[in-house]
């Protein structure tokens, strides 16, 4: 009986991936702007090939699914580097707690991705540098602040909603906006088997000098089940496809081991992607008292011709 359940589960997971392909069939590559947006934040879901919008659990709900605020027991606060390539970073910085005045869960996100300085080139000083041979340089940035809101609906379905401020930044020039997330989450109560749905980045025009963009909208639709759930030990299954505004249907898969929810070993794929390929990571929670845990997570992510992509996370619970 067991092993029926679990490959009815598994098939289940399979029909879910297959879902936004009956859908949606047409690709607008290179239509939409500030794509920073889709750039995830957390290494622990990058290890799992991004496969998180079902079993998003941690504070990382504020770009992944704001219904996940409601799996954050305590207060949360997360920080994410990653290093892209061209020396160009992107930082995150998330945070989530309990409200009572409000009777959900509070999330904050602030994102921010910057190239540094970039020599300033042209027909007329081809080496950068300006008549008195003084180099000249500009940069490009992009910025976003969130607001979340997770809670109940019933005992097993959960709401939640973002809003955010967004602006691009090139040389002098700059473009601000704004947009709305909207998740549910499903939880069966059958070894934590969820079923989620998100619609991300929705909202106006975006207006760049005297140019209008459209933002880069995604929907989702995904599931996760801990496969494996013993005391010492936890194996959960996610797997998600999604349709993003710009593009033809995306499909993510991925898998966590972890050991007394102290270790964790991560693997996912990432398919129909301009980098597609294999992604990998592991993490550790570290008690600092009785009442306060320090997370670490690293992710590698293939970036196909851009070598690879690193991702480290510091979380602490309290």
């Amino acid at each position: 009986m067991k092993l029926h359940k679990r490959q009815g589960s598994l098939l289940l997971l399979l029909a879910i991936l297959l879902l936004p392909s009956l859908v949606f069939s047409q690709a607008k590559v290179g239509t939409t702007g500030v794509n920073f947006l889709e750039l995830g934040v957390s290494a622990r879901a990058m290890g799992m090939g991004e496969a998180f919008t079902a079993g998003v659990d941690d504070a990382s709900s504020v770009y992944y699914n704001p219904a996940g605020l409601v799996y954050v027991y305590g207060r949360e606060v997360m920080l994410t580097h990653i290093d892209m390539p061209a020396d160009i970073n992107y930082e995150f910085v998330g945070m989530a707690a309990p409200l009572e005045a409000v009777g959900g869960i509070v999330g904050v996100g602030v994102y921010s991705l910057n190239t540094g300085d970039i020599p300033y080139t042209s027909y007329e000083y081809w080496d950068g540098k300006d008549a008195s041979g003084n180099m000249q340089y500009f940069s490009a940035g992009d910025i976003a602040v969130s607001v979340s809101y997770g809670r109940y609906l019933t005992d097993k379905f959960s709401l939640g909603v973002t809003a955010k401020y967004i602006r691009e930044d090139l040389s002098t020039y700059s473009a601000t906006g704004w947009a709305a997330d909207v998740g549910t989450i499903y939880n069966s109560g059958f070894r934590n088997f969820k079923i989620a749905m998100l619609i991300s980045n929705f909202g106006p025009d975006m207006k760049f000098i005297q140019k209008t963009f459209p933002l880069p909208i995604n929907f989702k639709f995904g599931a996760a089940i801990d496969f494996i759930d013993m005391e010492d030990h936890r194996v959960m299954i996610a797997a998600e496809g999604s349709h993003p505004s710009d593009n033809l249907e995306k499909y993510n898969i991925g898998l966590e081991y972890r050991y007394l929810d102290r270790f964790s070993l991560r693997v996912g794929e990432r398919m129909h992607y301009d980098s597609d390929g294999l992604t990998a990571g592991g993490g550790l929670s570290i008690p600092l008292g009785d009442e306060m845990d320090l997370t670490v997570n690293y992710a590698y992510q293939d970036f196909g011709f851009l070598n690879q992509v690193h991702r480290f996370s510091l979380g602490i619970l309290f």
